[in-house]
């Protein structure tokens, strides 16, 4: 799930978290626990850094979710459909206007 506003950090500093919580959640009673500590360190609420270990573990294979790749995909392949139902509409109405176009022609022999 990506937010709608500006991404307020980096990647490379996304990862960095990601990293912290994996390699030290066992120095810590549960994973929340890491996250939580985790997050305040970075500056970041705890519920993001979730969000960004359990995206990590779907793309990863290691949690059930439909990874990064395959939401892009879905996301192009919507994009597309829309896109080619609108071109359809389009051809649609100006097939159906010069077909009425055609007809209101008088006939001539």
């Amino acid at each position: 799930m990506t937010s709608k506003t500006t991404n307020k950090f980096s990647p490379e500093v996304r990862a960095r978290a990601v990293r912290m919580v994996l390699d030290h959640e066992g120095e810590y009673s549960s994973r929340w626990s890491a996250i939580v500590s985790i997050s305040g360190k970075i500056g970041c609420v705890a519920q993001t850094l979730n969000e960004w270990v359990k995206k990590v573990e779907v793309d990863g294979g290691q949690r059930a979710g439909v990874s990064t790749e395959t939401a892009a995909k879905m996301k192009a392949l919507e994009r597309e459909n829309r896109e080619l139902r609108q071109a359809n509409e389009i051809l649609r109405k100006a097939s159906a206007y010069f077909a009425q176009a055609e007809l209101d022609r008088p006939f001539k022999r």
